[in-house]
């Protein structure tokens, strides 16, 4: 047996390793005394007096691939590089990139950061000890990134900007994919639960994990986690269009019970036990939701609410509709 196809039958190794910090990529055929890999892009065969047949195949990672960052905060603050994770250490650190990473682009100013990164217990030299943490943080950047011609860490009147691109930022393409669910969920429900799917899975926990930083950081967390929210009643929005009602049971109960007081979860899970038979659990979901929030605070159900109750006692032939439309956006 010759040539490729003796080569794809006698696959005897994959070796991953590093050369002079390029990364070489081998697949090897043949006996282990020809095996070899070298930091050259390229396709090399090599046939023995036996017929083995060798193949090395290598690839190099670009200064452009080893330097591109990108940022995540829909949990724990991290930072990646083409070639893996990188730390930012400590807490006054990583509490700077997050209050940057949440301006949007926008300058911070200096007693901004100072306060997001002390509050109340900044040091008396504060500007000093603001300057050398933007400066060593300036230095890290430039070091993950040595190709790059600008600091993305700059200076302005009005305070300090880091410059990052809306395909560097997590939080920024997963508000990126809702709204482009938005735009097609009453139209193309499955497409768009499937983008919503992609952007809810981006989430890894609570916006920057268990360092939630100042009063800024703090609402730019509780406003992620409302569109997060968002995102996940438009997903059930448009599973319900798709009449996938009893797929996604369990999810929407889970939604209903973590968030108690938000009434459009409690709608849809009144729509998806209906749809599946559960005229009674769907009524008495209904009840549990109308004394909840008769008692916690005092309002009665809003009309989007108990329209759906009334179209279920009525056996309203909108429910059994995959649109839903008449429900979704009552008037």
């Amino acid at each position: 047996m010759a040539g490729a196809t003796y080569a794809t039958a006698a696959l005897s190794k994959i070796g991953i390793r590093r050369l002079r910090g390029e990364a070489c990529v081998s697949i090897i055929f043949g006996h282990p005394r020809d095996w070899w890999a070298g930091p050259v892009s390229r396709l090399h065969t090599n046939q023995s007096q036996h017929e083995t047949t060798s193949v090395f195949i290598t690839t190099e990672y670009t200064a452009r691939e080893r330097d591109v960052l990108s940022f995540s905060i829909l949990g724990a603050l991290e930072v990646h590089t083409g070639t893996g994770q990188v730390e930012i250490p400590g807490d006054l650190q990583r509490t700077l990139v997050q209050v940057l990473l949440v301006s949007e682009g926008q300058a911070v100013s200096g007693e901004t950061l100072i306060d997001e990164m002390w509050g109340e217990s900044a040091p008396a030299n504060r500007v000093n000890a603001l300057q050398a943490h933007i400066s060593r943080l300036r230095r890290r950047l430039r070091s993950m990134e040595p190709e790059r011609s600008a600091s993305r860490l700059t200076m302005h009147p009005s305070g300090y900007r880091l410059a990052v691109d809306e395909d560097e930022l997590d939080a920024a393409q997963f508000l990126r994919k809702v709204r482009r669910a938005e735009v097609v969920v009453s139209a193309r429900p499955a497409e768009a639960a499937d983008l919503l799917r992609s952007a809810l899975s981006m989430w890894r926990g609570p916006v920057f994990g268990s360092l939630p930083g100042g009063s800024v950081c703090r609402l730019t967390s509780a406003l992620y986690e409302e569109h997060r929210l968002r995102a996940r009643e438009l997903l059930f929005d448009a599973e319900l269009s798709a009449g996938h009602h009893a797929n996604i049971l369990a999810e929407l109960y889970d939604a209903h019970v973590s968030n108690l007081l938000r009434e459009r979860f409690c709608e849809q899970l009144m729509i998806a036990l209906y749809r599946s038979g559960r005229q009674a659990d769907a009524l008495d979901t209904y009840r549990r939701m109308w004394q909840r929030l008769s008692e916690e605070i005092g309002v009665l159900p809003s009309p989007s609410l108990r329209s759906v109750e009334h179209a279920i006692l009525s056996h309203d032939p909108s429910l059994t509709l995959t649109s839903g439309e008449a429900l979704f956006r009552p008037a």
